[in-house]
């Protein structure tokens, strides 16, 4: 085993249930490899229950527990505490690396306090973008601006590295790796994890088709949100065979929309974001998925889940091209055209059920893993990812 002065600390900020999700193959990856590696987890409890369900299905216990969260706090808030709460701690540690994922909160002002302190930053899921600096909001910022902090760039596919490129970012210093949803999606499916009790009822003997939805986004509260619902409730009085399972974001913004329109309509059940394990059960057995979450749409094309994206934009164009995911927008109308076709169409359908995955093979974490060896001198570069 190799001398404790010469491993490198490698510190992992995370907050929110995507990053916990995204992170905990990478956390495995490298604990792994103690020899090399000193891990550290710092959580910035962001998303408090949320992420805490992640971190114990994946066996990962933070160091750090920064526990940012209060009830209905605004952007400001919660940047301004993670930043003066990471301080003590960064100064404390002194990793040679912070890693950051994705482009919550917690992964700008995480990046931004390494920046104060000069410890450099690799950045998970890099290179996303909209273009429209409103849409995802805050989130087309937030990924911007650690971009501009890191000094590792990890791109999950060979579109989002073009655009790091595109935005002067040394090639050198991006690695495509797949994305790490994908390494820990495919190690949870592999188990079996028992529906909620209200949707195996609502499903009977199951000759009727799951529509699974997640629907939770900032620039989608308000008007939005609620087409979005009367399209749900729609959809539900057009097709007798289908039910849709809503799992609801606690955000109130999003829940008392969702009931108030959808409260009681048959077939259309509201459940709790239940954890991940028992979400992808559900992702497993769904026929259709409506969202607005960035990671679900690379999930759902991994188990051959045909995707509406409900939004505008997309900084996930990969799998608009590859023919497994569709914009189908806001607007009531288009969304009940858009899955109405799916749920009629059976050649339509399949097109997309059958279309390549473009977002990973379940390897990134190890790519990560090597480009960090890479970066300080340890190890050849590894291959990258070529999204198909």
């Amino acid at each position: 085993m190799r001398a404790k002065a010469d491993r490198k600390r490698i510190a992992i900020i995370m907050g929110t249930r995507p990053e916990a999700i995204k992170v905990a193959p990478v956390v495995r990856e490298l604990k792994r490899f103690r020899d090399l590696f000193d891990t550290r987890i710092i959580a910035t409890a962001q998303h408090r229950r949320l992420a805490d369900e992640v971190l114990a299905l994946f066996d990962i216990q933070a160091d750090y527990d920064l526990d940012v969260m209060t009830t209905r706090q605004t952007l400001t808030q919660v940047t301004s505490r993670i930043l003066v709460r990471l301080e003590p701690v960064l100064v404390k540690l002194r990793p040679h690396l912070v890693l950051v994922q994705g482009d919550a909160a917690t992964a700008f002002a995480g990046a931004l306090a390494a920046f104060y302190q000069m410890i450099p930053v690799g950045h998970i899921e890099a290179g996303l973008r909209t273009g429209d600096k409103y849409n995802p909001f805050p989130e087309e910022i937030f990924r911007r601006l650690a971009t501009v902090v890191a000094d590792l760039h990890f791109a999950p596919t060979p579109a989002a590295r073009e655009a790091l490129v595109g935005e002067g970012i040394n090639p050198r210093s991006i690695y495509i790796t797949g994305n790490t949803v994908i390494d820990a999606l495919l190690s949870v499916a592999r188990q079996e994890h028992p529906l909620p009790a209200a949707v195996r009822r609502a499903l009977g003997g199951g000759q009727r088709r799951l529509v699974l939805v997640t629907a939770h986004r900032r620039e989608n509260w308000g008007q939005p949100l609620l087409h979005i619902c009367e399209a749900l409730r729609e959809l539900a009085r057009r097709f007798p065979d289908i039910v849709v399972v809503y799992a609801l974001h606690p955000n109130p913004q999003v829940t008392e929309v969702a009931r108030a329109v959808l409260g009681g309509q048959s077939r259309v059940i509201l459940i709790k974001a239940p954890p991940y394990a028992r979400f992808v059960s559900l992702l497993k057995r769904a026929y259709l998925v409506l969202t607005d979450s960035g990671g679900l749409q690379e999930e759902a094309p991994a188990l051959a889940k045909p995707v509406l994206v409900l939004r505008r934009t997309t900084e996930r164009p990969e799998g608009i091209a590859a023919g497994v995911a569709k914009l189908a927008g806001v607007e009531k109308r288009e969304i009940v055209a858009a899955a109405a076709r799916l749920l009629s169409d059976r050649r339509a359908y399949l097109r997309m059920a059958r279309g390549a995955n473009p977002y990973g093979d379940g390897k990134a974490a190890s790519r990560v893993r090597q480009a960090i060896l890479h970066h300080f001198g340890l190890g050849p570069r590894p291959r990258d990812f070529n999204g198909s």
